[in-house]
């Protein structure tokens, strides 16, 4: 197993003003991760996402940093599901021109206000499943894996993932395990990872602080669970997510794939990411 880090994790920074996806990259690399990944590009004024791409990538070759993964948002109960699809597929090219070998990409948050169906997950799987298929139809043709990740609230719990897997039915097409999640669907996330573990394709490393939902709301900062229980993102380690436990699970089921430092706490970015970091590399070695 290699380590990566998530364009995601310095958000705080961006928002500061002066701090870049360069930059990211450059930190990365200071506290030896193995790899990068980027999520939904932040394009200077001016550049097509295909053209800050390549730069990206030459960059990173020239950091001698990998890209393994580029993520971005998609759904696929879009009133025009053609046009999403369609969409999500020039995403696809820009995975490629990032040199990156697995894209991941939402699935949807849930039933739009359009839908008159039943409402229930099984009633839009082959809805979902289409969209997903034909984007990795079309991926697969160009070297880049898909897959979907346990996020968002709707698709959060590994038997819904592991549904999803079987219906779009497509080699090309996998999981992106979340460790942290899975909590946001009050599942165990031990046992999670151990159902989505055979068809993992990439994953991502995040801890969360945990209270049980009868307690009044800690404040802000903190999310709720499906089931109203709070979490609050934090560093690696320092959490109730079992990454340690995960890991072990990962190395069980033969993923020799990327781990991906995924921090969006309250904490200082940089010395939690490295910090968070130099806690899974640990985990790995053990």
């Amino acid at each position: 197993m290699k380590t990566s880090i998530t364009s995601y994790s310095y958000s705080q920074l961006y928002k500061q003003g002066s701090f870049t996806l360069f930059d990211a990259m450059d930190h990365a690399v200071s506290i030896g991760a193995d790899g990068f990944e980027f999520t939904e590009l932040r394009m200077p004024e001016g550049k097509t996402k295909l053209e800050f791409a390549k730069e990206l990538k030459e960059y990173a070759d020239a950091k001698g940093l990998p890209i393994v993964a580029y993520a971005i948002g998609a759904n696929f109960m879009a009133k025009d599901q053609e046009a999403e699809i369609a969409r999500v597929k020039s995403e696809v090219d820009v995975a490629a021109a990032l040199g990156c070998p697995t894209m991941r990409h939402d699935v949807t948050g849930g039933f739009p206000d359009w839908y008159q169906g039943v409402r229930t997950y099984g009633s839009i799987l082959p809805i979902l499943a289409k969209g997903c298929r034909a984007v990795t139809e079309y991926a697969a043709e160009k070297g880049v894996r898909t897959c979907s990740e346990n996020h968002g609230y709707f698709f959060q719990e590994a038997d819904r993932v592991i549904a999803l897997i079987e219906a779009v039915n497509h080699v090309n097409y996998g999981v992106l395990c979340d460790f942290g999640n899975f909590l946001f669907a009050d599942d165990d996330s031990a046992v999670a990872v151990s159902k989505v573990a055979p068809c993992t394709f990439h994953v991502h490393a995040k801890d969360f602080l945990f209270k049980p939902g009868q307690e009044a709301h800690p404040g802000s900062g903190w999310a709720e669970s499906r089931g109203r229980n709070y979490l609050r993102a934090t560093i690696i380690g320092h959490g109730v997510v079992p990454v340690r436990q995960n890991v072990r699970i990962l190395k069980s089921a033969g993923y020799e794939g990327y781990i991906t430092v995924e921090f969006e706490g309250l904490e200082s970015p940089l010395n939690a990411i490295a910090i968070g970091l130099e806690n899974l590399k640990n985990y790995i070695n053990q």
